[in-house]
């Protein structure tokens, strides 16, 4: 091995290290990667950034422009309460859960339909009197099942079919993969509705009851020259709270509990009350209670200028396992925790004390623009972006549904490639008002993106330097190997490595591998190609190879613990009928 084999193959090591195990973000460590390759001499500069004008990359921002016409002109929404209903029986209920997120997955972007599921289904469940966590990871999985089902269904596909076009100029078609999808997707679903009920918890959601994750603690300081000193608690009018009560007191070094509603109220003292959400918005309208938590008081922010946002910590968040005072949160996001939720407790003690975990649910008070700042990064995923939605233009859904079907049609056709169709029904999108350019720009998840891009370089560098073709020559490890067997060795590391990473960064780094193996047994790559495409969406055991799983994580109260449950018997499924099918429909 020369040395640019020998660099590049401890680089790719590297890298799926960093990815598993650390805390910075996907997109740095790959860009990360390029650049070694490119200053290395590894690769040009052309050959690294390939992956910036691959078709399937373009195509995928383009489907991002389309997926918010969508959802901004409440097409997802309308779709899916139509096809929700009031069903009776908790199978029945799985069954209108996975029927429209399924078939709106196989059209548009899976994170867009689960994002505007959540709160649907929340809603749904109370009325039907079940558990949310009964009914969201089965939502997260209907989404990626139903996104195997045709070429733009996801992410992943779109990536593979480019690196396909360009290795070898031949693209799939539109339903191509539905021989194998629709059959999967059937017999899965069924497994699911079979053993859902069985395998998940009933457990209450982030924002199911006040006494679940949005139940939070908020310390309120009684100001000294305000008007409540002196008042009793029954005066001040913090006996009728709508979403809250007093349960404590602080008064110097004394803790008073059981407030009696004739207790008077001296300067100074510190109100500690538990609530929803809105109860900290219910006590700022009270004269005379100021903020107690000195990160608040220190905000270089004006009080117009402020709101109360709840997110959850997403897993590349700069600051997992330190605590809040370690973070410096404040100082770094410009916003101030008032409270800590963790699977659907709030957590008591000293805020500055608290270590930051994935899935912690927090009250934030922060500037108007922290929704739209953080909203495409992963350091938090928002509930109130889920929830608190502008009012969806529903005069102009039938406008983005039809440009939807007829880019289906067109590209289905052959009379434009997906590409064009993409960028085309994209243009329209914007054109007829279905969502403006700045909402469009910001839906735009330039992240995944730059991850997608900056792998090809990574896969480039594995084929240049002859790393693909020698761990094609490690995997037929004894001289008798069938193609069947090289295929079920190629599906089971593809869908190992989607565990760990990201499904597009494990399709873009197998299949180099792929090809390399098929060209060693002598068969055609097709086979090898198509289950990189099902493995890499394989993702059930564990919420953080897919983000669809971790956008429900929180919302459901779910524990990691939770996804491998139903998620190994998906799994298991999902890579049975595949294997059996894709040789019937791609011969060796």
């Amino acid at each position: 091995m020369d040395f640019s084999a020998v660099l590049t193959l401890l680089l790719l090591v590297l890298v799926l290290l960093l990815l598993v195990f650390s805390r910075v973000a996907a997109d740095m460590v790959l860009l990360g990667a390029m650049a070694v390759l490119i200053v290395a001499g590894v690769l040009t500069p052309a050959e690294a950034l390939v992956g910036f004008s691959n078709p399937g990359v373009i195509t995928i921002a383009a489907f991002y422009v389309i997926a918010a016409g969508l959802k901004e002109t409440g097409a997802v929404r309308w779709i899916g309460q139509l096809l929700l209903g009031l069903p009776a029986g908790e199978k029945r209920t799985l069954v209108r859960v996975i029927i429209p997120s399924s078939l709106l997955s196989a059209f548009m972007n899976n994170t867009a339909v689960v994002a505007m599921f959540i709160p649907a289904v929340q809603d749904w469940a109370k009325r039907l009197n079940t558990s949310v966590s009964k009914l969201l990871i089965p939502l997260s999985y209907a989404a990626i099942l139903g996104g195997t089902c045709t070429l733009i269904g996801t992410s992943t596909n779109l990536v593979v079919d480019g690196l396909l076009q360009v290795e070898t100029g031949q693209t799939l078609g539109m339903f191509d993969l539905a021989w194998v999808g629709i059959p999967v997707l059937i017999i899965a679903a069924g497994v699911m509705v079979l053993l859902a009920p069985l395998l998940l918890p009933a457990r209450k959601g982030v924002v199911e009851q006040l006494e679940c994750a949005r139940e939070y603690v908020v310390e309120l300081a009684v100001m000294p020259a305000g008007p409540l000193v002196g008042k009793t608690v029954i005066d001040a009018g913090l006996r009728q709270l709508t979403y809250g009560y007093l349960v404590d007191i602080k008064r110097g070094d004394q803790l008073l509990t059981a407030i009696a509603p004739d207790m008077v109220l001296s300067a100074d003292d510190v109100l500690v009350f538990i609530g929803a959400a809105e109860a900290a918005h219910e006590l700022r309208a009270i004269r005379g209670l100021t903020p107690s938590h000195e990160d608040i008081a220190k905000l270089d922010i004006s009080m117009q200028q402020r709101c109360l946002v709840e997110a959850v910590i997403g897993p590349e968040f700069v600051a997992l396992g330190q605590t809040v005072r370690d973070s410096r949160f404040r100082s770094r996001f410009q916003a101030a925790i008032l409270s800590v939720c963790r699977q659907g407790y709030r957590l008591d003690g000293k805020i500055g004390d608290i270590q930051l975990q994935t899935g912690d649910t927090l009250l934030l008070e922060a500037s108007e623009d922290f929704v739209s700042q953080y909203r495409s990064r992963r350091d938090f995923l928002l509930i109130s972006a889920l929830n608190e939605s502008t009012p969806p233009d529903y005069d102009k859904a039938p406008i983005a549904v039809l440009t939807l079907l007829l880019m289906v049609v067109v590209s289905a056709s052959g009379l434009l490639s997906i590409l064009e169709s993409a960028i085309i029904a994209a243009g329209a999108i914007l054109l007829t008002g279905c969502v403006s350019i700045a909402k469009a720009r910001r839906n735009v998840d330039l992240s995944v993106l730059l991850v997608i891009a900056a792998s090809f370089a990574l896969g480039a560098a594995m084929v240049k330097t002859g790393n693909a073709s020698m761990i094609a020559e490690w995997l037929l490890f004894y001289e008798g190997i069938s193609a069947w067997q090289a295929l079920i060795m190629m599906y089971l590391i593809t869908a190992f490595f989607t565990e760990l990473i990201t499904n597009n960064a494990a399709a873009v780094l197998m299949f180099p591998v792929a090809m390399a193996l098929a060209e060693q047994l002598g068969v055609s790559y097709m086979p090898f190609v198509i289950a990189v495409m099902f493995a890499a969406s394989a993702s059930f055991i564990t919420p953080l190879g897919y983000q669809t799983n971790l956008m429900v994580y929180g919302p459901g109260g779910y524990r990691f613990t939770d996804y491998a449950r139903l998620g190994v018997p998906m799994s298991l499924t999902v890579a049975f009928v595949s294997l059996s099918l894709i040789p019937q429909v791609w011969s060796f």
